[in-house]
């Protein structure tokens, strides 16, 4: 601050003192408002530079980097690898085989004994117990199904039931067949034992008692399992021997296995439903009369067959193919096989037993391939 003169000091009379008392604060006024000045200048000029970094910084820093990491972790590509590192379907497939229906006898192999996951194709084990049932007398054709809240809710390929819904057992069998229907499997599954967890059980007990020694049941519908859910697994052989019981003790199962179109809920126009086959070898394959398909990502399309030709039938099962064309075209090609290898054995052994010795289909033996 500026050193200010004093004025000379006036007479001592009251007004001489009150004017010069009021000349010495003005001049202090205006020595302390020109002292201020640049201290308020300094003070304000730095804080107008702080000010705008960071206000800047900030708007531009977060709003770029956040907004384009995120947009890379949860991008598509991202959600698919896991998908895809979990198949475990195969090309051609990851087993098959080919066997007499008479006698069991395996004609054509290849890797029979590797697990898979069957998907729906598991929905012939249900139609064996049904079948069984039927034949006991536990259920009938003519009894009316109410749809639970549980099957109304399962998802995948379905017939899309309505809680409360009624429906014959019959109908519900085809759907299961045609349709594959998994709402249809839960609905038919509590119908006949209560519960779906009571019906797996017998699932299990039948595969073993048949000797599907390398088959597992989790479900009755063959969908991909959900979050601590284990798979279903079975081989092409176990498939096949299952095919076998099926066609020779209930041929009945190819009376739904081989529609190929049929209507559902027929009587309510608005709600019908028109199902078709999944099986197309049912068209594509002479003699053809069924089985049952399977597929879902993780296990590849699979499917079961069996055809008949001039008097013969031959069962053949294609497990785990990544491609639905190639499945069908293995198995077309395998089925063709299956009836040469008939043909030849015919002419040089007119007679074949039906026990199940070494090279039927209830002998488990180690993975093998054809030549």
């Amino acid at each position: 601050m500026p050193r200010i003169a004093a004025p000379p000091l006036p007479p001592r009379t009251p007004r001489a003192w009150l004017n010069a008392l009021h000349a010495a604060l003005a001049i202090l006024m205006v020595a302390l408002m020109a002292a201020a000045s640049p201290a308020v200048a300094a003070t304000t000029t730095p804080q107008k530079a702080p000010s705008k970094a960071p206000a800047k910084s900030p708007a531009k820093s977060p709003a770029k980097s956040p907004a384009k990491s995120p947009a890379k972790k949860s991008g598509a590509p991202a959600a698919a690898v896991p998908a895809k590192s979990s198949a475990i379907s195969r090309n051609p497939y990851i087993g098959a085989i080919v066997i007499d229906a008479a006698t069991g006898r395996v004609l054509v192999e290849d890797q029979p004994d590797a697990q898979g996951y069957p998907a729906s194709m598991l929905k012939l084990m249900d139609m064996l117990l049904l079948l069984e049932s039927l034949q006991r007398g536990e259920i009938q054709l003519h009894d009316r199904v109410t749809v639970s809240a549980k099957s109304a809710r399962t998802g995948g390929s379905q017939v899309w039931l309505a809680e409360k819904e009624v429906f014959s057992v019959e109908d519900l069998m085809f759907a299961l067949m045609i349709q594959s229907a998994n709402d249809a499997a839960v609905a038919l599954a509590e119908h006949a034992a209560g519960s779906t967890e009571a019906f797996v059980e017998r699932m299990n007990r039948k595969a073993q008692a048949l000797g599907m020694t390398r088959t597992t049941f989790q479900s009755v519908h063959g969908l991909p399992p959900g979050a601590g859910q284990q798979p279903d697994r079975s081989t092409a052989r176990d498939f096949a021997i299952l095919c076998r019981e099926l066609v020779l003790k209930h041929p009945e199962v190819l009376r739904y296995t081989s529609t190929r179109v049929r209507d559902f809920r027929e009587a309510i126009p608005d709600k019908k439903i028109i199902m078709r086959s999944h099986n197309h070898l049912l068209t594509q394959v002479p003699g053809c009369d069924g089985l049952k398909t399977g597929y879902f990502f993780n296990a590849g399309f699979s499917v079961a067959a069996s055809a008949t030709r001039n008097g013969r039938r031959v069962i053949a099962v294609v497990l785990g193919s990544t491609d639905r064309k190639v499945r069908d075209a293995r198995a077309a090609d395998l089925i063709g096989r299956g009836f040469q290898a008939l043909a030849s054995a015919a002419q040089t052994s007119p007679s074949t037993g039906a026990s199940a010795a070494p090279g039927t289909v209830n002998s488990a033996r180690p993975p093998s391939r054809s030549p």
